[in-house]
């Protein structure tokens, strides 16, 4: 809180034992707080062990024989090693010493290659702990598809950071609930991030392109891009467009909502 400057840290509680909760998968966007609370958690059970406070209103917390970690991303130049490399050697390690009675903390795993190679990547490791080691094991991923494990897999729960979304912008909450997240909020982050417009926008296009055109949707969703950019951007005044962006819509009442279509129509009837 004192790094904070002004805003307080947002506590959050964790459940892990040796059965149904085993392995937390924690999805949500990046600057949630996803490798925050895991490495709270981590820190929480090492304070444990040495006998020393626990900044925690309430805590049972059993003894670990060690403690593994896979957490940010880092090259190894010296040793000609790239980011992924690194990676894959540190989980390596962990997969060869970690034991039931260890506790495990995995951040993003295989998102140094293709999509398809991490996501498989990802998921095998998250099988071979729970089949062959069955270790408490945090592990973070952006790879949504992964969260279907909670029915496949026995000791797997998921769980999300909450953001609350309005529009185009996002706020993150800080606070970890039960389920899947539903989005990535990627371009959302970027545009936090500072990202131009025209660049968000233009990612924003080509999502829904990509989307369009995944396997599972019909041909007739697969719209070409001039039908996308069209679509995000609509020949409509832009007085109409900024009004649209500043009104906040769960805030209306029923007669304002009225009111604000009928100074819109009035707008439209001016140009």
């Amino acid at each position: 809180e004192q790094m904070l400057k002004g805003s307080l840290f947002v506590p959050n509680d964790t459940l892990l034992d040796e059965e149904e909760n085993r392995m937390l998968l924690i999805t949500g966007p990046n600057m949630a707080g996803k490798s925050t609370y895991m490495r709270q958690n981590a820190l929480i059970a090492l304070m444990a062990q040495i006998g020393s406070f626990v900044p925690a209103a309430s805590a049972r917390i059993g003894v670990v024989d060690a403690i593994f970690t896979r957490v940010g991303a880092s090259d190894d130049l010296a040793a000609g090693q790239s980011t992924f490399m690194v990676e894959m050697t540190e989980v390596a390690e962990i997969l060869k010493n970690a034991t039931k009675e260890s506790l495990v903390i995995l951040d993003e795993i295989g998102r140094g290659t293709s999509t398809f190679d991490g996501m498989s990547i990802a998921r095998s490791v998250v099988e071979f702990i729970c089949e062959n080691i069955g270790c408490k094991t945090l592990f973070a991923t952006h790879y949504h598809e992964l969260t279907s494990m909670e029915q496949d897999i026995s000791g797997v729960k998921n769980y999300n950071i909450a953001v609350k979304k309005r529009g185009e912008d996002i706020t993150f909450l800080r606070r970890i609930v039960a389920g899947p997240a539903d989005d990535s909020y990627g371009i959302e982050v970027a545009k936090l991030a500072g990202l131009p417009g025209s660049v968000t926008r233009r990612a924003h296009a080509v999502l829904r392109q990509l989307e369009a055109s995944a396997p599972g949707h019909s041909s007739t969703m697969q719209l070409d891009f001039e039908t996308v950019e069209a679509y995000n951007n609509p020949s409509v005044p832009s007085e109409v467009v900024d009004k649209l962006h500043k009104v906040d819509i769960e805030t209306l009442t029923p007669l304002e909502a009225l009111n604000f279509l009928y100074e819109l129509k009035n707008t439209l009837d001016k140009d």
